[in-house]
């Protein structure tokens, strides 16, 4: 670390009633298993909450209402009955219009062509399915941009969805329908999932806990094996550590025929979260090689230095070296655009006809147009770069425990900015420089929310682990939690209980 002292982390203004009045979601289970609340009452105000702030923010795109209410009902009939619930049973939840599936349920995941034609999912996830034996009730789809291929939300199909923090700026992407409810208060958790920063992305813009966790954690079942090659994988977005880690306890089972999946934790997710960590060594990232790096965003990875140092563990500034590497991009965009050309192939046998240029976004298609391109060899050949640079990058871990960097180089930017035809690719190419790297190496990354503008906009600080360390990463966010609390800051758009 450096000599100079810290400045600390701006703290910004809220305008929003205290976050008190909406509990997180391991606390409203027990209200639920405790009788001072039943699952129909809990969605009810939950339902309330949406109505309140949905219009406002656009974060939710399709509701559930009736098959929650048929949820939410089995749940008190069960509870009356004496029967033992699940873990966050009568928990109000969102699940992101992308990949978590329910058969017979709208699926669109952001495009204009599948919602004009009504499509429906023809199968359930493995996911969903997770959720509602956790005892989740779903009651809504969050928007998500085209095909979750960008970190903004802003699809053509269902328009933008506004930052709780600041309407006029952006929640991230893809899972930025998901963060801006869970930000405005309306569920205390929502399904998100990240294929090149897509959890920690609007974790980040909206001031939330977000993990990725390890590849294969999650079962992407039963339409998936390993999405862009390994790259995706899918958790949720909270306002609480403790409420990430209990869902992760919930849906990290292995299911039958995954072709691969991460070594089991030594305990559950949630007790690690409750636990301290040990001294770790921390290298600290603060800049980039790909591109200038904001001061607020440069300061907030400096803040945490510090914050960690007080909390006892070793900090330095140090790296991976091949962490910015020139070729980097070529190979993640290679691989990212062949696996969408055939998941569009999916989606035009599901709507019975060949889909145009015009029933995508200009940016999906010329990723298309890169990916019919792309031979078999070129496919495998970056596959095979990506596993290699992932060995190399590995090693720096023989010296260090965590990775410290920026969640994005810049804080979240205005609505439209990366929309825009003729700059906009240039501008994601400015801000996406610290997350794709551990979609690729397939390492458990967390946003952890730190820093605050003086504007009142949040900029989240990433904390990257070793290979299957989720449990090591949750125990210093929970430390994290205690040192610097966030979970009394509402954004001004805020739901409360009302």
């Amino acid at each position: 670390m450096a000599e100079t002292s810290p400045t600390g982390a701006s703290t910004g203004t809220s305008t929003g009633a205290p976050a008190e009045d909406l509990p997180d979601g391991v606390a409203t289970a027990e209200l639920f298993a405790s009788g001072k609340a039943s699952a129909v009452e809990l969605l009810d105000e939950a339902i309330a909450r949406a109505d309140r702030v949905n219009p406002e923010i656009n974060a939710i795109i399709g509701r559930l209402d009736d098959s929650a209410r048929r949820a939410a009902e089995r749940l008190d009939a069960a509870r009356d009955a004496g029967e033992a619930g699940s873990s966050l049973a009568g928990v109000p939840f969102l699940t992101k219009d992308l990949t978590c599936t329910t058969e017979g349920q709208p699926y669109h995941a952001g495009n204009a062509a599948l919602k004009e034609a009504g499509h429906t999912a023809s199968s359930t996830a493995h996911l969903a399915v997770m959720f509602a034996e956790l005892g989740l009730v779903n009651f809504g789809r969050t928007n998500t941009p085209e095909f979750g291929l960008t970190i903004t939300t802003e699809p053509l199909a269902y328009g933008p969805t506004a930052n709780p923090w600041n309407t006029g700026h952006s929640t991230g992407g893809s899972s930025g329908g998901s963060a801006g409810a869970v930000a405005g208060g309306i569920v205390p958790i929502a399904h998100a999932n990240d294929g090149g920063g897509s959890i920690r992305v609007p974790a980040a813009n909206c001031g939330l806990f977000g993990l990725k966790p390890n590849r294969g954690r999650v079962s992407l079942g039963p339409d998936s094996g390993d999405g862009w090659s390994g790259f995706t994988v899918d958790g949720v977005v909270s306002r609480s550590v403790r409420d990430s880690a209990r869902v992760l306890d919930g849906i990290s089972s292995p299911w039958p025929g995954d072709p691969y999946w991460a070594p089991p934790p030594s305990g559950t997710f949630e007790s690690a979260a409750g636990r301290e960590p040990r001294t770790l060594r921390v290298g600290l990232c603060a800049h980039s090689e790909w591109g200038p790096v904001d001061p607020e965003c440069s300061q907030a990875v400096e803040d945490a230095g510090w914050l960690l140092e007080s909390l006892g563990h070793q900090v330095d500034y140090s790296a991976p070296d091949e962490l910015f590497h020139e070729d980097f991009f070529e190979h993640f965009r290679t691989i990212v655009s062949a696996c969408n050309v055939a998941m569009l192939a999916g989606f035009e046998a599901a709507v019975g006809r060949p889909m145009a240029r015009v029933d995508t976004e200009g940016d999906t298609w010329a990723l298309m147009e890169i990916g019919r391109k792309v031979t078999g060899a070129q496919y495998v050949s970056a596959v095979e770069w990506c596993h290699a640079w992932t060995r190399r990058l590995a090693e720096w871990w023989g010296d260090h425990d965590v990775l410290v960097s920026p969640i994005m180089a810049e804080p979240p930017p205005r609505l439209g900015e990366l929309r825009n035809p003729e700059t906009g690719r240039g501008r994601l190419n400015d801000l996406l420089q610290f997350t794709a790297q551990w979609n690729v190496a397939g390492q458990p990354a967390m946003s952890v929310p730190l820093h605050w503008t003086a504007g009142g906009l949040p900029v989240g600080v990433q904390f990257v682990g070793p290979h299957a360390s989720e449990e090591m990463l949750l125990s210093l966010a929970g430390q994290l939690e205690l040192a610097a609390p966030w979970a009394g800051r509402t954004p001004p758009v805020w739901a409360g209980t009302g």
